[in-house]
């Protein structure tokens, strides 16, 4: 399991990285992006950050 993220959805809120620091960064272009494999997260967390994503850039593939 690993999550997808929409770069032409992101609004750079920053859930994600929060949540997942060791997962997700938002970039100087204020867009999120996965700097690891989402793959050896735990499940749960990986649900939570899609979840928190307020602007539902984010998705489970």
């Amino acid at each position: 399991m690993r999550i997808i993220a929409d770069r032409t959805v992101c609004a750079g809120h920053g859930m994600c990285e929060a949540l997942a620091p060791d997962f997700f960064r938002v970039g100087a272009d204020g867009i999120a992006a996965p700097v690891a494999d989402t793959a050896a997260a735990e499940p749960e967390l990986l649900e939570l950050v899609v979840d928190s994503c307020p602007v539902q850039a984010l998705r489970l593939a």
